[in-house]
């Protein structure tokens, strides 16, 4: 049988750390547009997105609410609206999938030495990955915007690529210089942003809750990620049937996965097709209420890069910050 809190009497000590993180955090950005600040769980072994609370107070004093998911479209996207949104009873009107040249190139092959090159040819390589994603987020029935985030370097032979991409797959393009030029550089995606709310959103969830944990597992492996197969080891398999024999069957799954690939294999970059998807243990948050399903070499607590970036931020005797951009 399955043991709760309550059982180790642990739950009045739990609920008392929760007391204040439980309420969001009203922070307001450089130009001093109010933000929601709460809850920072990664996309890739975790849900990716804000709390509910947070979204919904946004929803009572603004027309408009922009909100982020993790990672890409296949991760913290695919979980905000098969998870969060069932959840809180909320449809969204669009979903803007933000992508850069870099990125692109990168999926096209391209070592990161030279990635500030013009590379046409690589960024019509690695378009097919942008392209999933669009037809991912039709899979929802929302309106789509793909904001490309613009650097100095960006060619507009290679803009142009990603520019007829979003028209060929239906989706509206603009791009989008908001860390260079704050509010100004963020006018174009904001119209097009505009004219996707306009649209008719179909927001429906990939699955239903009664299907059961295998079958959500392979919905999500083979219409979002592209694979062709799943394997179950031996102990997920023993997992899945205890977690349904518990009365869990009907709950969402989060998927724990690679970012760098659609797949489970770091290496296979673009859109990889023909690959088996490894499931290798599942965890149950019966408290948050979904199912984490365990993929690959894919590990749970997160890391730091070899030079987190606290590492440069400090304070002078003047009261200067330096180190934050």
């Amino acid at each position: 049988n399955p043991i709760t809190a309550k059982d180790l009497k642990a739950q009045g000590a739990m609920t008392l750390l929760l007391k204040d993180a439980i309420l969001p955090n009203l922070v307001q950005t450089l130009e001093h547009t109010p933000c929601l600040v709460h809850g920072g769980p990664f996309a890739n072994i975790a849900h990716g997105c804000n709390s509910l609370m947070a979204t919904k107070i946004a929803l009572k004093l603004s027309d408009i609410v922009v909100t982020e998911a993790g990672f890409g479209a296949d991760l913290g996207a695919e979980k905000f609206l098969d998870i969060k949104c069932r959840y809180g009873g909320l449809t969204p009107n669009a979903a803007v999938i933000v992508a850069t040249i870099r990125a692109l190139k990168y999926a096209g092959g391209l070592s990161k030495d030279n990635l500030k090159e013009e590379n046409v040819e690589a960024v019509k390589r690695g378009i097919k990955n942008l392209e999933k994603h669009i037809e991912n987020m039709k899979k929802f029935g929302l309106p789509v915007v793909v904001a490309l985030n613009k650097f100095e370097q960006d060619s507009p032979a290679e803009i142009e690529v990603v520019r007829q991409c979003a028209k060929e797959n239906g989706a509206r393009f603009a791009l989008s210089e908001g860390f260079s030029k704050g509010g100004q550089g963020g006018l174009e995606l904001a119209k097009e942003v505009l004219g996707a709310v306009e649209e008719k959103s179909n927001y429906k969830p990939l699955y239903d809750l009664n299907l059961s944990i295998e079958e959500k597992i392979r919905k999500i492996a083979q219409e979002i990620y592209g694979a062709k197969d799943i394997a179950f080891s031996n102990q997920a398999k023993k997992q899945i049937a205890e977690y349904e024999r518990l009365g869990y069957g009907n709950l969402p799954i989060c998927m724990a996965k690679t970012q760098y690939s659609l797949s489970d294999d770091p290496t296979l970059l673009g859109r990889p097709e023909g690959f088996t998807l490894n499931v290798k243990a599942l965890s149950l948050s019966a408290g948050a209420g979904f199912i984490v399903c365990l993929t690959g070499d894919i590990m749970t607590m997160p890391g730091l890069p070899k030079v987190p970036s606290a590492e440069k931020i400090d304070i002078d005797q003047d009261g200067k910050i330096t180190g934050l951009f």
